[in-house]
């Protein structure tokens, strides 16, 4: 895909989503807004996956932290043929597989994820288990902002680096919010980068919702012998003009009007599944 099609893609995931969540009158709408071009460059362009057969062992590993906000997760897999996105349809209702935190029991799924502070660690066991087998798949698990006040963040950045794991790329969602308000008022965390590069990490910073400069980062030029963290700048609840930057919409639902409103502000005429 090109730079303009991933943005209209990621536009159409976010439209999916905060459908789904209107929908189900539950879940993340926040994160599920500010991580859609972060999901949609991964699984639209950077990541060896495949669809028809999910479990190849030759695919890139993903691993989404910030459970929460599977939404958006849902939707990219779908866009990607995982599933039919019709299942879109069922989520958080009675017997639907596709529920409030990811499952491995959706096609594309790799763990059960939603316990803060737990993706990291099962990527950087993912990351050890290529280097010592050999295998030549990279590992990537997106975390939030929030999330980085778990103390098993910090023992898998040391184990990363301890084991040179350069085939791991780790990325923090840093929309400055979680549920409880600023992450700076919660659990301060600059000098974040900082933080990171002393862990013996490679660290680069973008605008998380600029596609291009996604799509740069992740097919540029890396170091070698160290794991990689990529601090994403972005906005929470990006491209919904009445949840933009607002603490509140870390988990809330839409009205009806403000779905249509959504729909307005992306640019799209509804969600792909209906």
């Amino acid at each position: 895909m090109t730079v303009n099609e991933l943005k209209q893609t990621a536009n159409q995931i976010r439209a999916d989503a905060v459908t789904m969540i209107h929908d189900a009158a539950t879940g993340h709408t926040g994160g599920a807004m500010s991580a859609a071009d972060i999901l949609t460059a991964l699984y639209c362009r950077i990541l060896n996956v495949y669809p028809d057969d999910p479990k190849n062992p030759d695919r890139d590993r993903f691993f989404l932290s910030k459970g929460h906000s599977c939404e958006g997760y849902y939707a990219v897999l779908a866009h990607r043929g995982f599933f039919d996105k019709k299942e879109l349809a069922t989520f958080s209702r009675a017997g639907s597989r596709i529920i409030g935190h990811p499952n491995n029991q959706v096609p594309g799924v790799e763990v059960c994820t939603g316990a803060l502070g737990h993706g990291l660690p099962v990527a950087v066991g993912a990351a050890l288990g290529a280097k010592r087998t050999g295998k030549g798949y990279r590992v990537y698990c997106l975390m939030g902002d929030g999330e980085q006040a778990e103390g098993s963040v910090w023992e898998a950045a040391m184990a990363g680096a301890n084991y040179r794991l350069d085939n791991l790329f780790a990325m923090v969602d840093r929309n400055g919010l979680q549920i409880s308000g600023s992450t700076e008022d919660v659990m301060a965390l600059e000098d974040f980068k900082a933080k990171w590069q002393a862990f013996g990490w490679d660290v680069c910073e973008v605008d998380g919702n600029d596609m291009e400069a996604l799509v740069n980062y992740f097919e540029g030029e890396h170091a070698k012998d160290k794991p990689h963290m990529l601090i994403a700048h972005t906005i929470k609840g990006k491209g919904l003009p009445f949840a933009e930057n607002k603490a509140e919409w870390h988990h809330k639902v839409p009205s009806d009007e403000q779905l249509t409103e959504a729909y307005r502000a992306l640019d799209v005429k509804g969600a792909s599944f209906k």
